[in-house]
């Protein structure tokens, strides 16, 4: 069950498409219930902010994951993560890591410099500070979320494509690369819900059985918000729905009964 959470908040990442109008605001909040097997294992958070940073207009995005129930007695988690995005651009100025899983922690801080095109990482818990390079458009683990969402062409995608972009993650980027695989209409707490299917690529034999371990339902809708996800781990497997939903930009599409 090692860093659950870490995977959730990676996958959340997948929604988007062409967009008539935005897929998001400030208000929107989105939360999942995450299986370990049989077991409820915990929740995972997802919510915009309007903010300020640095005399720029920012999205304050803050991503949470807990485990509850008796899982928290025997592998508790407990991780924040936060990115501030240009509203504009849709890329990030600042991120934010606090993870405690299982007593293995983490507390980063990362700052993104635009015009240079570095970031300095600033680890508290070893008490460094390290610049990286990094591309133009390079996303952070949460802002890759939002700057997918409104992702060009994607509606135009065949099955067996796949889409990749930079994301800085872990001191390096790397190539976070989107399969797809066609269209389902799925059943969920709130109704049928017709969904976009994609396989990210995931780096195999430490968490994940395979490379393409996971599987991700989006909502084939303005919004873009992922409905369910499924996982083979390298011991049992993980599954995680969408259980709440507020403020969101765009009506949430059900199929008619």
């Amino acid at each position: 069950m090692k860093k659950i959470v870490i995977f959730l908040l990676v996958i959340i990442t997948l929604g988007f498409d062409t967009q008539k109008e935005e897929a998001f605001s400030g208000g929107e909040y989105l939360k999942f219930r995450v299986h370990y097997g049989i077991i409820n294992a915990g929740y995972a958070t997802i919510e915009v902010k309007d903010a300020t940073y640095n005399n720029q207009s920012v999205y304050r995005v803050i991503g949470k994951g807990f485990s509850t129930g008796m899982t928290k007695f025997f592998f508790n988690v407990e991780d924040v993560y936060e990115s501030y995005i240009d509203t504009d651009t849709r890329n990030p100025y600042k991120f934010v890591r606090k993870i405690n899983e299982g007593g293995y922690t983490k507390n980063q801080e990362g700052f993104f410099n635009q015009k240079t095109n570095k970031i300095l990482v600033k680890d508290y818990k070893h008490k460094t500070e390290k610049t990286f390079d990094f591309p133009k458009n390079t996303q952070d683990i949460l802002s890759s979320f939002y700057y997918l969402r409104n992702y060009p062409n994607i509606n135009k995608i065949k099955a067996g494509e796949s889409v990749m972009i930079d994301m800085f993650f872990d001191n390096e980027t790397t190539k976070f690369k989107l399969k797809f695989i066609g269209r389902e209409d799925i059943k969920t707490k709130f109704g049928v819900v017709s969904a976009m299917i994609f396989k990210p690529l995931v780096q195999s034999g430490r968490v994940f059985k395979e490379q393409e371990s996971l599987t991700i339902w989006i909502s084939d809708d303005y919004n873009k918000i992922p409905i369910r996800i499924k996982a083979t781990l390298l011991v049992g497997s993980i599954k995680a729905d969408l259980e709440e939903y507020k403020g969101l930009n765009n009506p949430f599409k059900l199929k008619a009964k």
